[in-house]
């Protein structure tokens, strides 16, 4: 089929391994670069769309098997990178500059583990190789530099030409702000809709932010002043709604979803969490202390994905107690293997609407 082996056989023959959430070829889209082959030996740079690409294994093993038809190749050297693609922008909307895609993690209600799963995700997406930011948006409770092990951290403001920057606390490969930087540990925000939307806005633009694949924002529960801020004022990848199997979670769920839907903003899915119990001495016995399926059952009555159901732990409640969460503290429990699946399959979904 191909009597001499070069770069354009290589290439020819990589033509038909298609991205498998995309669908389209690796050749065509500019994936496949930099084709070295020296006595049989080929090298090449695969260029994926997310350092967090769930199927990376899979797409080397394709082109691994494509490449080693060709007549005279003796072995494959495959160097996986990945330029995360940019949402698009709205013309009534401002991106931030630097942030490639800004992630909404919501609840229609609180005490869901909606901090928990965006700090999780955050994190899971950071040891992929991402680079990643957690704005807590929950002004009234701001409890990520907490989970986050910044809880006796602080921010700086620096004076620039253009005003107030503030620069963001780091911490287990997350860049962080959060109100609870600004104010005294049981000081109350008692503020009205206004300054709400001012102090968002101020998070969004006077951060130094830097070069940012994911933007995660940790929105309080709800459809209030703070999630009509930030879907008016930047253009959102989408966002994932957060909820238990309980009935009354279920509910607030729902309207939480269809808000960002009337919004305009994809909802990326939603990810159910504690969606049954493990006791720490019975590792193989589970409950479904707040019932079974709901998750499922909602996605399905609402058209949107399930993205991924996290069980309940206790160590996942002392990791985030402790500022060490349990992608970090446990990476090997079922909790963990959850939130880095979850984490995994909303890189994939931001990366083909971004590239759709």
């Amino acid at each position: 089929m191909y009597d001499v082996l070069d770069s354009r056989s290589v290439l020819e023959v990589l033509r038909p391994v298609q991205d498998p959430e995309l669908r389209k070829s690796l050749v065509e889209m500019n994936m496949i670069r930099n084709i070295k082959i020296d006595s049989g030996k080929v090298n090449f740079t695969l260029v994926l769309t997310t350092p967090a690409c769930p199927l990376r294994e899979f797409i080397v093993e394709d082109c691994q098997k494509a490449v080693k038809k060709l007549p005279g190749v003796t072995d494959v050297f495959i160097e996986v990178t990945a330029e995360t693609p940019k949402q698009k922008s709205l013309s009534d909307r401002t991106g931030i500059t630097g942030v490639k895609n800004i992630i909404a993690i919501s609840s229609g209600k609180g005490g869901v583990g909606k901090s928990t799963v965006a700090v999780n995700i955050a994190v899971a997406l950071a040891q992929t190789g991402a680079q990643v930011g957690l704005l807590d948006a929950d002004i009234y409770g701001p409890n990520d530099p907490t989970m986050l092990g910044l809880s006796d951290s602080q921010i700086t403001v620096r004076s620039t030409e253009k005003g107030d920057v503030l620069e963001p606390a780091f911490n287990h490969g997350v860049k962080l702000v959060s109100m609870g930087f600004l104010i005294d540990r049981d000081q109350p925000v008692v503020w009205r809709g206004p300054m709400l939307n001012g102090v968002i806005r101020q998070f969004l633009y006077q951060v130094e932010w830097g070069e940012l694949d994911y933007l995660i924002v940790d929105m309080p529960p709800g459809t209030g002043d703070a999630q009509l801020t930030l879907t008016q004022a930047v253009p959102m990848a989408g966002a994932v709604i957060v909820t238990t199997p309980q009935n009354v979670a279920l509910l607030d769920s729902r309207k939480g979803l269809r808000m960002f839907q009337q919004m305009n903003v994809q909802v990326l899915g939603i990810v159910e969490n504690m969606s049954y119990f493990i006791p720490p001495d019975l590792p193989d016995k589970q409950y479904d202390i707040f019932g079974s399926g709901g998750g499922e059952k909602t996605a399905l009555e609402l058209g949107v994905p399930l993205i991924g159901c996290v069980p309940l732990e206790i160590s996942t409640r002392i990791g985030g107690d402790n500022g060490i969460p349990i992608v970090v503290g446990e990476p090997d429990s079922k909790s963990a293997q959850a939130l880095k699946a979850i984490a995994l399959s909303i890189a994939g979904k931001v990366s083909v609407a971004a590239l759709t």
